[in-house]
């Protein structure tokens, strides 16, 4: 296990944060450029997705407070500087979805997703530095999103909204995704980011909406026959429950996990291990010979989505790192350094720096999509770096 952190750190000291420092800064327009292709090409022109600068903001601030080093610091510091200055509506709340190369709001919804990545960026620095305007920003977005995109009728959380805050017709996070008003994935990404706040603000009402988002993981989300976390549902919690993400499965299986124990609710806790056991189990259906994930399965037309994408490698090693960890697991540890060597082998740029989007189902590297973007930032694979660093064995 310590040669593994080694190897962890070595990754994101040698191989990911150089990459984010030297290609992705925006030396003309400040903040970070919005595009790197997977051909190593920067595009100065594209726009500036929230997401990206707040996934920065945290990878930054995290490995700031883990390594001490003071170009990270420098890193974080550009990147919170920018959120607030350029992201936040300061008229409305809540962050833009995107700007401009230039830094002027393009597009202007109120996307809940990528205000909980802000709040996660936030109070990760505030943790990291314990800079009170960070924390305040921070607590002013989570009630942005409780005073307008909690659902009190039906609970839950609404995808997305217009602007100033009023009903949208399409909420869809991208392209691919179905257009349901309360998404696994969005909801995913409110309790992470609510869990970090809670380590920097012991607030019971906090703890109290993180305590009801682990509810509607186990009783709304949660396909109790299969084990896996459906996607996509409407307001009244219909769902068509056709998509199986093995990666999402996984990754919620850790999260969930975390935050009961960030909480210290031992009833919560209790209540909550075996559930994120079968979660894991369930996942592992996408486990490959050769010690991959693959993406997705979906039921209804029985296509696999055979891509091994950088992002579910990193949850799966991280998921079963955890099941080591907490549950004794020797077969799960196992299973996460398989995955990693696979990584290792195939998605790490070892010339260029940073890991590339996936391998194809015939073996070839994914540079179709991007090496730095709207979905491809910082997070998943510093996050897994990081993750494994600081436990404890």
């Amino acid at each position: 296990m310590e040669q593994l952190k080694q190897k962890m750190e070595d990754i994101l000291t040698q191989n990911i944060l150089p990459y984010w420092m030297n290609r992705v800064v925006d030396h003309v327009h400040g903040g970070f450029v919005g595009r790197v292709d997977g051909h190593d090409m920067p595009h100065p022109e594209a726009e500036k997705g929230a997401v990206l600068n707040a996934r920065i903001l945290w990878a930054f601030s995290a490995a700031y407070r883990v390594l001490g080093k003071q170009e990270y610091l420098d890193m974080a510091t550009r990147a919170k500087d920018y959120l607030l200055n350029y992201f936040i509506d300061k008229e409305w709340g809540g962050v833009y979805w995107s700007l401009t190369a230039e830094g002027l709001p393009l597009d202007t919804k109120k996307q809940t997703y990528a205000v909980g990545f802000a709040i996660y960026g936030l109070s990760e620095y505030a943790r990291a530095t314990g800079d009170k305007g960070a924390l305040e920003a921070a607590i002013a977005l989570f009630e942005d999103i409780e005073r307008h995109a909690f659902d009190n009728q039906n609970n839950g959380y609404f995808e997305a909204l217009a602007r100033d805050w009023s009903p949208i017709a399409d909420m869809r996070l991208s392209d691919k995704d179905e257009n349901g008003s309360k998404t696994m994935n969005t909801h995913l990404h409110i309790i992470e980011p609510y869990t970090n706040l809670y380590r920097v603000w012991k607030n019971e009402r906090l703890a109290e909406r993180i305590r009801n988002l682990i509810d509607l993981f186990i009783e709304k989300f949660l396909n109790p026959s299969t084990n896996h976390l459906d996607l996509f549902f409407n307001d009244a919690w219909q769902g068509k429950r056709n998509v199986e993400s093995f990666g999402h499965d996984i990754e919620a299986s850790w999260l969930l996990h975390e935050s009961a124990m960030v909480l210290g609710d031992a009833g919560l806790l209790k209540r909550v291990e075996p559930v994120i056991k079968n979660i894991a189990a369930a996942a592992d259906e996408g486990l490959m010979a050769d010690g991959s994930m693959i993406y997705e399965r979906w039921k209804d037309t029985g296509h696999m989505d055979m891509q091994r994408q950088w992002w579910v490698e990193c949850e799966f090693i991280i998921g079963h790192v955890n099941l080591y960890q907490y549950f004794d697991d020797q077969e799960a540890y196992d299973k996460a350094c398989r995955c990693w060597n696979y990584v290792e082998s195939h998605l790490v740029d070892h010339e260029n720096g940073e890991w590339h989007w996936a391998v194809l189902p015939d073996g070839s590297l994914n540079r179709e999509d991007d090496k730095a973007g709207f979905w491809k930032c910082p997070y998943h694979n510093s996050r897994m770096c990081l993750e494994l660093m600081e436990r404890d064995f």
